[in-house]
């Protein structure tokens, strides 16, 4: 199975687009579905040459050749740069950006003013569009406003809200959305993935983002998180931040800080839903330990516990000392167990 059979009525409604596209679309849902991915076979298949029956690209021809060696021509790909060097990092190497900036805008000024291949479409994939900032979303803003002919804009967006309001409005909108479960587990299945349920209901049911927490997950952290929140009373939080510490170094890069909290607000949420007689969403092999945990907790203490872990999510982000870091974390975690 693929992604196109995955989101198969997306890619219907992509297709339907062809014969009128619009100068911009605007690919909406949750991190993790593989809209950015659907979004460039979309293109793929628009620049292909001889176009399977479903619209996806041949792979064969010239033009399928330059896309997939990332020098066709008429596509561009804005995205950070974090996103092209994070295979790439070195010890020491200045951060990339997590920004798509003005320049970056400023660069298709001579892309645009170059006559197209054999005078087909021009196409630029945005991706995430929300990493913009603030001068390269109004840059932006200005072509969409006045667009050139025979140009597609395919945008990407995990938070369609943080876009500027002027930039949603001259998007048609796609929503991409959760597929059933039993199609993302047998997607799941076809990649590699085991225990596909599992790793499904971590992710929220977003697939792509199942596969990529499968794999960080073989490292074993996720098991060892679960081992310290499980204990009762919360487990010694020197110790625990040390081990996380190590297998945050360990990984060189793999599993970044805001992994372990985003799996703590998980497991959060779970708590919240125990104590309220609900069953678990995230960790399902859990369920009865969870609901032991919520009993010994007042129901009062959680969310503001959890809007506390939100802040942590965005200090994750910055450049900080990870052992402090965690200890904090373990330490917040251990007080929602006192009497």
């Amino acid at each position: 199975m693929n992604l196109i059979e995955l989101h198969a009525d997306v890619w219907r409604g992509l297709q339907a687009q062809r014969q009128r596209l619009p100068h911009a679309l605007l690919l909406i849902g949750q991190r993790g579905l593989g809209k950015s991915e659907l979004a460039r076979q979309f293109a793929a298949g628009l620049l292909c040459e001889q176009q399977a029956g479903d619209g996806q690209a041949c792979g064969q021809c010239l033009a399928c050749n330059w896309f997939e060696q990332g020098n066709h021509p008429d596509f561009r790909c804005l995205q950070p740069e974090a996103f092209a060097d994070e295979n790439d990092a070195e010890e020491g190497k200045k951060k990339a950006s997590q920004q798509i900036t003005i320049d970056q805008i400023r660069e298709l000024e001579d892309f645009f003013n170059v006559g197209t291949h054999r005078a087909g479409l021009r196409i630029i994939l945005v991706n995430p569009a929300e990493s913009m900032n603030r001068n390269a979303a109004n840059a932006l803003l200005k072509t969409l406003e006045e667009p050139s002919s025979n140009t597609l804009f395919l945008m990407v967006s995990n938070e369609a809200l943080k876009l500027l309001p002027t930039i949603r409005s001259r998007c048609q909108v796609v929503p991409v959305g959760l597929p059933r479960v039993k199609v993302a587990e047998a997607f799941l299945s076809a990649a590699g993935v085991s225990d596909a349920s599992r790793w499904l209901a971590l992710a929220g049911g977003a697939p792509a983002l199942a596969i990529e927490m499968a794999n960080v997950g073989k490292a074993g952290w996720l098991e060892i998180l679960v081992k310290k929140l499980s204990v009762a009373r919360g487990s010694d939080p020197i110790s625990a931040a040390a081990e996380l510490e190590k297998l945050v170094k360990d990984s060189k890069g793999k599993l970044p800080l805001k992994a372990i909290v985003e799996a703590m607000q998980k497991w959060l949420v779970d708590l919240t839903l125990a104590s309220n007689a609900l069953p678990v969403r995230y960790f399902l092999p859990q369920q009865a330990l969870i609901s032991d945990l919520a009993a010994m907790i007042s129901p009062a203490r959680l969310l503001p516990a959890y809007r506390d872990l939100l802040l942590r999510r965005r200090e994750a982000e910055q450049p900080l000392n990870a052992r402090l870091f965690f200890e904090g974390l373990l330490m917040d975690y251990r007080a929602l167990f006192k009497n």
